[in-house]
């Protein structure tokens, strides 16, 4: 157990150093930064999200459209637990090393909005959110504090305007990703000298591709979860671990190396980052 824990503590200061030279780095984020948060990821054997149903019936695009109560009947646990949790450890890691200027951008498969719960500016969420619906009949779109209200009374949400069906922004299995952030991810993921995976086993494409597009452009890539990743023979640092533990040490590590001068000289400087807002949402 020493042996891995020094292996580790070897593997954060690697990191910490490729971050600390960066001028472009950006962090990939996956489920498992939000499960210790209480939301379920979707493939842990025994508990993950798609253990019991089959996705194609009940989160595809052509299910919602002929059934979308089984679609409700399944993700009202899951609205639940996203309605009480909250931003954890590794949340707010990220946001401080954005606030630090050293991440650009957090692109986050993710749809529980806990980024920017805990901090973070300039997210992309590339698998949409829950904050906004819109009608699948004539696109009209509208915030979800009333439209979830009425899927917890067991009601399927209709348009105001037309009576369509509406459908809460997120990406459902036979829809396209929101091209505007997946088209930001994948520039993002180009022109990053770093990307630090976060809690993504990287299977599920074209989010997969991401830190191909990375090492593809001479970037460096960090690896931080639990368990085996696609991309695990590309990784410069891999980290095997708690990102709750990882990642707080990871960033006190790079304040460290702030406080003896080895912050790149353009992130110190400010290199005109982030002159298109504040975020990136749709």
């Amino acid at each position: 157990m020493r042996w891995r824990k020094s292996r580790q503590e070897e593997a954060i200061r690697k990191a910490a150093d490729l971050l600390l030279a960066s001028e472009r780095a950006v962090a990939l984020t996956g489920a498992g930064i939000s499960t210790p948060s209480g939301i379920p990821d979707f493939r842990t054997p025994g508990k993950g999200l798609w253990e019991f149903v089959d996705p194609a019936e009940v989160a595809s695009i052509w299910g919602y459209k002929t059934q979308p109560e089984r679609f409700y009947a399944w993700i009202r646990p899951l609205l639940e637990k996203m309605e009480k949790a909250q931003p954890n450890a590794a949340h707010h890691a990220l946001a401080e090393l954005e606030a630090l200027g050293i991440l650009k951008w957090i692109i986050t498969q993710n749809i529980d909005s806990l980024h920017q719960a805990a901090g973070s500016r300039r997210v992309l969420e590339i698998h949409g959110h829950t904050r906004t619906a819109t009608c699948l009949s004539c696109g009209y779109q509208a915030g979800t504090e009333d439209f979830w209200e009425e899927v917890k009374e067991g009601r399927v949400p209709r348009c105001p305007r037309c009576g369509g069906l509406m459908k809460p922004d997120v990406v459902l299995f036979g829809e396209l990703l929101p091209p505007k952030a997946l088209i930001r991810a994948q520039e993002a993921s180009l022109a990053a000298d770093v990307m630090l995976v976060v809690g993504s086993s990287l299977e599920v494409m074209p989010a997969a591709d991401l830190p191909r597009l990375t090492r593809r452009s001479g970037g460096k890539l960090i690896i931080v979860n639990l368990g085996p990743t696609s991309a695990d023979h590309l990784a410069d640092v891999l980290i095997r671990g708690d990102v709750v533990d990882i990642l707080p040490r990871l960033v006190q590590r790079v304040r460290e190396g702030i406080e003896d001068g080895r912050l790149a000289r353009s992130v110190r400087g400010g290199d005109g980052e982030g002159s298109d807002g504040p975020s990136g949402r749709d």
